[in-house]
């Protein structure tokens, strides 16, 4: 039998890889709805060759002409679209790989409809990890991590046999900036930042993996999806991509998770689980490695993954204040408004200055999300 997935953020780095290993198994998935803010043009070519019934295109400018372009095809405009089409009795797997904090809805309304989840949206777990894991128990819905180093997590936790963890080492490449001084790092233009030295990925995951927030927010969807306190998460940085992250025990022994740089191991896994599909691509070959090398991050150059770290440590509304905060930054980033450096000054900024909710509802963390975005603009104006 098939299995129906919707993927939300079809047209993204996840999406389309997503949609590779479908094109590779066509008997063993099928593509219910796809999803896309503005990539019109891309949303209607994966409609047609995929043959999905149902689209959604965010953007109201631009649902005209996909539309037209696909008669036959049931087109719908909106987020509200999206969060309606994911609970549809015909879908079993939901795949999370919309960018940034327009991912939460959609995802607790896969959640709430106690859908399995493939899940690499981690901004959802960083603004509303307690929320969001809440719902999860109470709904009776599975999350699988699409993530690499999540994923690498859980594939070590297969291993565990009940035994409880004593630390996650989670690996970061050290992204484009691993080894510059930290004067040349301010100096850093954004066609540097975005040469991510192993990884393809969309522009905003790729600069917050040159300022290392992105592991920041990983050490925050660990916390949440393997219930493990962020004292006994341990980032380190291993450049050659290989390990994708291990997990400690007591007695000292250590699993670890390897295999190439390719999102799409982790993206079959959690669609298969717990089936491994052979894919296309490159094996891992021993003989072709000349070592591994692990260090550890400096906090001092990359001042985002401490304020993480702070954002986990003080609670609340504040890690979704974080968030908010990076996306407003990286965006004026990308937009050339501001330095590189100016990201962390700008979100320790919103943090400081929304108000602190200790227990928040999802109300609270709308709240939160447009009061940082906010404070964070007006950080830029004052520059």
């Amino acid at each position: 039998m098939t299995k129906s997935i919707a993927i939300l953020g079809s047209t993204g780095s996840i999406g389309t890889q997503t949609l590779d290993v479908v094109r590779q198994y066509p008997d063993r998935f099928s593509v219910f709805m796809i999803s896309a803010n503005n990539s019109a043009e891309l949303l209607v070519e994966q409609a047609r060759r995929f043959h999905v019934p149902h689209v959604v295109i965010c953007n109201p400018d631009k649902y005209q002409a996909v539309k037209d372009a696909l008669p036959g095809v049931q087109v719908h405009c909106g987020i509200d679209a999206a969060c309606a089409l994911v609970q549809a009795p015909e879908v079993e797997v939901v795949v999370a790989a919309m960018v940034g904090f327009s991912g939460l809805k959609p995802t607790l309304a896969a959640v709430r409809s106690g859908k399995t989840l493939a899940l690499a949206n981690k901004e959802t777990l960083v603004a509303a990890g307690p929320l969001v894991m809440g719902e999860v128990a109470r709904c009776g819905a599975c999350i699988y991590p699409v993530d690499s180093e999540h994923s690498a997590i859980f594939q070590c936790l297969l291993g565990a046999q009940g035994n409880p963890v004593e630390r996650i080492h989670l690996t970061a490449s050290g992204g484009p900036f691993r080894g510059w001084p930290k004067e040349q790092i301010a100096k850093a233009r954004k066609d540097q930042a975005l040469r991510h030295p192993n990884w393809s990925m969309g522009a905003k995951i790729t600069i917050d993996s040159a300022t290392l927030m992105n592991k920041g927010f990983e050490v925050i969807e660990a916390k949440w999806l393997f219930d493990v306190p962020a004292r006994r998460i341990h980032v380190v940085v291993h450049p050659e991509s290989v390990i994708h992250s291990m997990v400690e025990f007591a007695d000292g022994a250590v699993i670890a998770q390897l295999g190439t740089p390719d999102m799409r191991l982790p993206i079959a896994l959690a669609l298969a689980f717990p089936q491994r599909l052979p894919l296309e691509g490159k094996r891992l070959d021993f003989n072709a490695l000349k070592g591994l090398s692990f260090e550890e991050p400096d906090r001092e150059k990359f001042p985002c993954l401490q304020l993480a770290f702070d954002a986990i440590g003080r609670g609340g509304n504040i890690p979704c204040a974080l968030n908010a905060a990076n996306e407003a930054a990286v965006a004026a980033y990308l937009q050339d408004r501001i330095p590189f450096y100016e990201i962390p000054v700008a979100i320790a900024y919103a943090m400081d200055g929304v108000d602190f909710v200790g227990n928040p509802s999802l109300d609270d963390i709308y709240a939160t999300h447009a009061e940082a975005y906010r404070l964070a603009e007006q950080h830029f104006q004052r520059l």
